[in-house]
């Protein structure tokens, strides 16, 4: 396979795992676009798109609240700096979305970096580097299935058990299934394991 085919391949199962996480966040995706094959992803976005990545932006939202919307940005720069960290955050900031994701080649500047902290202050936004979404870390085998608690049903569980949120075990914000959900500080995910003896059990984390 030539040097761009391979560029192409690596891009279509990025932006395939990037729609899973947003579906997955239950943000509003098409399953005919997930399901999308790879001579499909060109047809759609052309034989040079990994040299125009900035064509795979995408903007979604969530079914249950329609104005809860995410950016993602594919920026076409091989090292991202301030400059294009700026622009997207204009961009969000323009069109009244809150949150984004950033999908970059390779790890941000350090000035970018620094960036990302001052606009999340006002922002929420992410970086992922493409080879974070190579595969879906969801899919793996030996990943369990997670799910990220509503306000309610944290609020419910902690009645339940008559615990304080911090009792519970801990999740790292930074750890990479908790990234791929989204996750916040001081929300709860409910981790279901498959047993020896049963069929299946539930975990909570706390994260922080």
């Amino acid at each position: 396979m030539s040097v761009s085919g391979e560029q192409i391949t690596k891009l279509f199962k990025v932006r395939r795992t990037v729609l899973q996480m947003l579906r997955d966040r239950g943000y509003s995706v098409d399953d005919s676009d997930i399901k999308l094959t790879r001579q499909q992803f060109i047809d759609k976005f052309g034989e040079n798109v990994h040299l125009k990545r900035d064509d795979l932006q995408t903007l979604c939202n969530k079914g249950d609240a329609p104005t809860d919307q995410i950016y993602v940005f594919f920026p076409a720069e091989q090292k991202v700096g301030v400059p294009m960290v700026r622009n997207c955050a204009k961009r969000m900031k323009t069109d009244n979305v809150f949150n984004a994701i950033l999908v970059v080649q390779k790890a941000l500047t350090a000035p970018a970096k620094a960036a990302i902290v001052e606009i999340n202050s006002y922002f929420h936004m992410e970086v992922f580097e493409d080879a974070e979404l190579l595969t879906n870390i969801t899919e793996h085998m030996f990943v369990p299935q997670h799910k990220v608690l509503t306000d309610q049903e944290k609020k419910e569980l902690l009645e339940k058990y008559r615990v304080k949120e911090t009792q519970l075990p801990r999740i790292l914000v930074t750890d990479p299934v908790a990234r791929y959900y989204g996750m916040k500080r001081g929300q709860v995910v409910k981790i279901t394991r498959q047993s020896v003896t049963a069929d299946t059990y539930d975990t909570y984390r706390y994260a922080v």
